[in-house]
């Protein structure tokens, strides 16, 4: 294992569970190289602390008073953001039923009372290890490779848990689509190896104009990009896609081919689904009406920059996005 895995492994977030606050200390000890380490005497401020803040592990004691071991791990397996927290049981119980149990109900690993720090040690290294292993895997599957925004699976799933927020919240949401003027005539100019740089360049400057956290920027396709933005409405969200161009215009990114500049130009579509639309829609459509809605109500409007000239914003048209949900 590296260095820098290591670091990271212990940098990581623990939560001791255990009604015994003897026991709890005897596992601290043994965790001592670990300095973000949380610990609760019961279930429910156990819940209460991984809302908080989600732990990377957690260290269980099956029996106590209350809500058990064994009901907890239940609970927070079925939590979809916490799945993939690995629950070690440490429990006084040494016999196979006991272990079958605590695996069933999810526990990655058990480790029987008395403790043996060393044995504590190693488990908890294992399953971090794996934990950060598996963690690498699913960004390296959400991001495009190239660009290193996210991919067009993680926009689609993105779009649709913040469509069901928003329809919940009655909140507005918008959506850009973004396209690189005259690409193909990019790559017979300059190549594909420059058509990547370009791409990344162009990414580069998606990114820096999506600057809260919840925004979320893709790679959609070839050389089109969407870019999600939360609680938006629309003329934010102009203001985020004349932000976009500004950059890439600045980036002064040659493009000889192009017919419509000297350099390379960007044309955007935007859609929102307002406040009061998702308010009216609450109850009577479903997320993926919104999303599809949203999603075709921007590529309309990003074709319409197209045909008026590219190198422009075009806003979906007055009430279009609304038709397609309200009359899917």
């Amino acid at each position: 294992m590296g260095v820098d895995t290591l670091t990271t492994i212990e940098q990581s977030s623990l939560l001791i569970v255990d009604d015994d606050p003897s026991a709890i200390h005897l596992v601290r000890r043994a965790l001592e190289a670990y300095t973000d380490v949380r610990f609760a005497t019961t279930a429910a401020d156990a819940y209460t602390l991984m809302q908080a803040r989600r732990p990377d592990l957690i260290l269980l004691d099956g029996d106590m008073p209350g809500e058990s071991g064994f009901q907890f791990c239940r609970r927070v397996k079925a939590v979809e953001s916490m799945l993939d927290i690995p629950v070690i049981f440490v429990t006084a119980h040494d016999d196979i039923r006991f272990e079958t149990q605590a695996l069933s109900v999810g526990a990655a690993d058990f480790i029987p009372k008395p403790i043996s720090a060393p044995r504590v040690q190693l488990r908890v290294v294992l399953h971090l290890k794996l934990k950060y292993q598996l963690d690498q895997l699913r960004r390296l599957a959400a991001t495009d490779s190239l660009t290193s925004l996210a991919n067009r699976r993680t926009m689609d799933n993105t779009l649709a848990v913040e469509c069901a927020r928003a329809l919940r919240a009655g909140s507005p949401i918008s959506l850009l689509m973004l396209d690189v003027d005259y690409f193909k005539l990019y790559n017979d100019a300059y190549g594909h190896p420059a058509g990547d740089r370009c791409l990344q360049a162009v990414a580069k400057c998606i990114e820096r104009a999506a600057r809260r956290p919840s925004d979320v920027a893709a790679r959609y396709g070839g050389e089109e990009f969407a870019l999600l933005l939360v609680d938006t409405a629309l003329e934010g969200a102009l203001h985020v896609a004349q932000r976009i161009r500004q950059g890439v215009a600045a980036a002064a990114l040659e493009h000889r081919g192009s017919l419509q500049s000297g350099n390379v130009t960007l044309s955007i579509g935007a859609a929102c689904v307002g406040a009061g639309d998702l308010l009216k829609a609450a109850g009577k459509v479903t997320s993926s009406t919104v999303a599809q809605a949203l999603v075709k109500a921007s590529d309309d409007a990003l074709y319409s920059a197209k045909r008026n000239g590219r190198d422009r914003v075009e806003r979906a048209a007055e009430g279009h996005t609304w038709s397609m949900i309200a009359q899917p």
